[in-house]
């Protein structure tokens, strides 16, 4: 009785079951991290701009600094959320025609919300 050897197996890619768990995973963390230091930023603009009058905010957001901390600090909040809603979508809608609806959903639901903020920022900086 001899003992069979084991079966050969591929070696791990860490794709996960979809081919793109670790990408998804991975850009959650990126994300994540950058936000840290955007949200402080974020709040400091946003507390430079108590007790100003309209025009003096618009001053303030127009000036480049601030104008690309509130760019980058939405486009890396609603790439994280719609990320993370659609890891959520992909664990917990298990109907094949309703994930798709939620997917679809998400990802018009983002870019509406991040189209939107930063044209307000845009127009603000540019105007």
């Amino acid at each position: 009785m001899g003992h069979d050897p084991a079966p050969q197996r591929a070696p791990a890619r860490f794709l996960g079951s979809t081919k793109s768990g670790t990408s998804d995973a991975w850009g959650m963390h990126v994300t994540s991290v950058a936000l840290i230091p955007l949200a402080f930023a974020f709040v400091w603009v946003a507390l430079s701009l108590i007790g100003k009058d309209y025009a003096a905010a618009k001053a303030t957001l127009a000036q480049p600094g601030a104008a690309i901390v509130l760019l980058l600090f939405i486009s890396a909040g609603v790439w994280h959320m719609k990320t993370g809603m659609q890891s959520i979508i992909d664990d917990y809608i298990h109907s094949s025609h309703a994930k798709e609806w939620a997917l679809v959903a998400n990802i018009l639901f983002s870019a509406a919300i991040g189209l939107a903020s930063l044209f307000a920022v845009l127009k603000l900086g540019l105007s």
